[in-house]
């Protein structure tokens, strides 16, 4: 991410570093007033007089305007990646049975939504550590997670919410591959750096894996 970040930068401040150099050049333009008459003595001519022509404050605005926006997207996109790459690593250490980096990346107050909880909204983390427990750090055959279409909503510069289709194969007690899909919404909030699920919903298949 740093190198990221560097990549984008250095070109953001040298494009402001010659538009700035351009800015304090200017362009010259032609003599304006008379020429000196033939035989008068003592006439001088008028100062020669730099100007920018509309066409050239006009690019010149065309390019600034490209550079902020420019910038704005890559830090919107960058802020989106790292949503799903936090969401991601939240989805692994449920698969691994995590539960101690599961609660670092948790509010110790969140509250959910999802099949489990048979409607009920839930608060705090001691109804996912019965699943931690007993389901997911009991399970030794693999498991594969896919997040499928994930869309952000960036809300300021310390909230966000995504929305996706989680796939996830696993292996159940016959030994027979299966697949199970929910749609999970989960809302994020970063408190002294650092990303904390809040708040989430999710549909579809409850825990299967010891079926």
């Amino acid at each position: 991410m740093p190198s990221l970040l560097l990549s984008a930068f250095v070109p953001f401040f040298l494009t402001l570093l010659l538009l700035f150099l351009f800015l304090l050049i200017p362009r010259s333009g032609g003599k304006s007033g008379n020429k000196k008459a033939d035989g008068v003595k003592g006439e001088t001519e008028r100062p020669v007089t730099r100007s920018y022509s509309t066409d050239v404050k006009t690019t010149t605005c065309l390019i600034l305007f490209n550079v902020f926006y420019y910038y704005y997207y890559f830090q919107m996109s960058v802020r989106k990646q790292d949503i799903i790459k936090v969401t991601e690593q939240l989805i692994e250490a449920i698969s691994n049975g995590d539960f101690e980096s599961y609660t670092k990346m948790c509010d110790p107050a969140v509250t959910a939504f999802e099949p489990e909880a048979l409607g009920n909204l839930v608060e705090g983390l001691d109804f996912h550590r019965f699943y931690f427990e007993n389901l997911w750090s009991k399970n030794s055959k693999p498991v594969h997670t896919t997040i499928l279409n994930p869309h952000i909503h960036l809300v300021g510069e310390e909230a966000a919410c995504i929305a996706y289709i989680r796939v996830t194969q696993y292996i159940d007690a016959n030994g027979t591959p299966r697949t199970a899909q929910s749609e999970e919404t989960r809302v994020w909030h970063r408190r002294d750096g650092k990303w904390q699920i809040v708040h989430f919903h999710r549909s579809g298949s409850a825990s299967t894996l010891s079926k």
